[in-house]
């Protein structure tokens, strides 16, 4: 929380905002025509009591810029006044109304490419990294977190460079009214900088906690939602909704010790200011009284102290937002400094299609510390052959696929595709030479044809149907409603799991890979259903390496080797037959 590394979140901000600087100069502009519109502002009032209601001539510039009939009578200046008044508020409202509309435009485009940055970089953390984190947690930091780019980069920056500018033109303009006036508006100032310096850790603290716990409670909310069939399935929806009160109620009370540490705050600075306008008003009176300074003058000064002040107690008010923004920035760099722990090397290898010979030489792998997966995994598959992998649940079977597909990297051994290791490949190239059937198949909220067509995006309907017709998918799918239009709802779940699969295996039949990664696709469904998808499977594993998963040992049959793993160890890996 040092002066330090703020700064250095300030100017990665300001990295991250380069391709916006332009639109946010068009803004400190706009705002720049604040200061004189505001230093114009009080001066209808001053001609008003010092030229129409009293003996003053107009100043010397209006004089010469009006006819002399215009400036000569007490009604005349009333007038210059009252139109003065009335321009320098259309003119308000016009730079307000362009500062809002350009404002609003860069701090939108400023935030969605911040989302975007951390959206495209989780992307390419490692499941090991979410499973650590949650799922929650990263919605919080996309979706909250990376607002703070807008607060900062334009709710802070140029409010505090036109507050500056403000502060010198009105500090310039009442020393050239009353330069004692002046010094004593400024003698608060030191009082002003100690009171940021005391308060900006324990707000920054706060924010910090604050957010834990508000990401806290997304964190159930997101959990019971993902598992709303078991919570009403056992009765807990009171249990859950007390689970997110206590964490809603946590986060309330951190919130409400900020606004406290932050009113306080804001409390002192107002304090601050008034002693300084009080003896402001204290000395000018006694000018006044002493015939050094015109009335008109003195109210001229009062309200640019006002503005003088306002930028000093809008900083005071906005200290806490401001401590609770460099806290998300925090947390936002903290996601991007993160380096993927599956890394794709400098000069990685392209690859357009494999043969798919595929070959683990001594694997060990562990996800969580020292708990180990696999221990020791050799095998080798020949290029279009078919391996059936059995084992215990927790024996390591879902593993070697993950670790196929690079999900994750192996903690020692290799993993040869081809005779090259995984690790050498560009990741993107790798990962399109498998297609991936899981045990709970995963559908997007969106139409059939567009699950179907997820693998290619640029299929054809023609080719989107031959796929579900080789997955024996068609004919459920031309009955429905909608047909190949038909929406699926979240994850799926207007279809039956036997229709989710085949759509699962539509996907795969589509693009069309090398190598087929089966996890156990019928381990959900019943004996019909069973029969119709294994006839599709047997379809899509022609002329393909295939590592299937499966408990029942019935659905490995067709498969040239078994492999059986024991507690992350090969058991036995047998050759069944061969297809010639």
């Amino acid at each position: 929380m040092s002066a330090a590394a703020d700064l250095q979140l300030y100017r990665r901000l300001a990295q991250q905002a380069r391709p916006h600087w332009m639109k946010i100069a068009g803004i400190l502009a706009l705002d720049l025509l604040a200061s004189p519109l505001g230093l114009l502002t009080p001066l209808p009032l001053k001609l008003a009591v010092d030229s129409a209601i009293g003996a003053h001539p107009l100043p010397e510039y209006l004089q010469k810029a009006l006819p002399a009939a215009l400036s000569a009578s007490p009604a005349a200046a009333l007038a210059v006044a009252v139109v003065l008044l009335l321009f320098l508020a259309l003119l308000t409202q016009l730079q307000n109304l362009a500062s809002s509309w350009l404002h609003t435009y860069t701090s939108e485009k400023l935030v969605l490419d911040f989302r975007a940055a951390v959206f495209r970089h989780l992307q390419r953390m490692s499941l090991a990294y979410h499973d650590s984190i949650g799922t929650a947690d990263a919605l919080y930091r996309i979706q909250y977190d990376t607002t703070s780019i807008q607060y900062i980069s334009i709710e802070g920056l140029i409010p505090f460079l036109t507050s500056t500018f403000t502060l010198l033109a009105m500090l310039f303009v009442t020393f050239r009214i009353d330069w004692q006036l002046t010094l004593v508006a400024v003698a608060v100032s030191p009082v002003l900088v100690l009171l940021s310096q005391t308060y900006r850790p324990r707000l920054r603290r706060q924010s910090r906690k604050a957010k834990h716990l508000e990401h806290s409670a997304m964190a159930v909310v997101q959990e019971v939602m993902g598992a709303l069939r078991v919570v009403k399935a056992f009765g807990r929806e009171e249990h859950e909704e007390e689970r997110y009160l206590s964490q809603s109620a946590a986060g309330i009370q951190s919130r409400l010790q900020l606004a406290v540490d932050q009113g306080r705050y804001a409390l002192l600075v107002g304090l601050t200011t008034a002693v300084g306008t009080a003896a402001v008003l204290w000395i000018g009176v006694r000018h006044v009284q002493a015939g050094s300074m015109s009335l008109g003058s003195l109210l001229l000064v009062m309200a640019y102290l006002g503005q003088l002040y306002g930028p000093l107690k809008t900083i005071g008010q906005k200290a806490g937002g401001l401590q609770g923004y460099l806290a998300s920035a925090e947390r936002v760099f903290s996601v991007l400094d993160r380096v993927p722990d599956v890394p794709e090397q400098p000069n990685a290898r392209p690859l357009e299609r494999a043969a798919g010979a595929i070959a683990f030489r001594e694997v060990s792998f562990g996800y969580e510390g020292n708990r180990t997966v696999l221990d020791g995994v050799s095998f080798a598959v020949p290029a279009g052959a078919r391996l059936g992998i059995a084992g215990m649940t927790g024996a390591g079977k879902t593993t070697i696929v993950n670790l196929l597909t690079r999900f994750y990297d192996p903690g020692s051994g290799q993993i040869l595709l081809d005779g090259i290791d995984l690790r050498e490949y560009k990741l993107a190239d790798l990962r399109n030479q498998f297609a991936m059937v899981l045990q709970e198949p995963v559908l997007f909220s969106t139409t059939i044809a567009e699950n179907v067509a997820y693998a290619r995006p640029d299929a054809s309907l023609e080719e989107i149907v031959w796929a579900a017709k080789l997955a024996n998918a068609h004919d459920f799918i031309v009955n429905l409603p909608a047909g190949y239009q038909t929406l699926v709802g979240e994850r799926g779940m207007r279809l039956s799991g036997g229709e989710r699969q085949r759509i699962s295996l539509a996907r795969a039949f589509l693009k069309d890979a090398p190598i087929l990664l089966l996890d156990e696709p019928t381990s959900s469904v019943d004996f019909r259903t069973e029969a119709v998808i294994m006839q599709a499977v047997e379809r899509l594993t022609h002329g393909r390496t295939v590592f299937m998963i499966a408990h029942r040992t019935s659905t490995l049959e067709s498969c040239d080797l078994r492999l059986m793993l024991e507690h992350g160890r090969v058991l036995s890996l047998e050759e069944s037959r061969l297809h010639g």
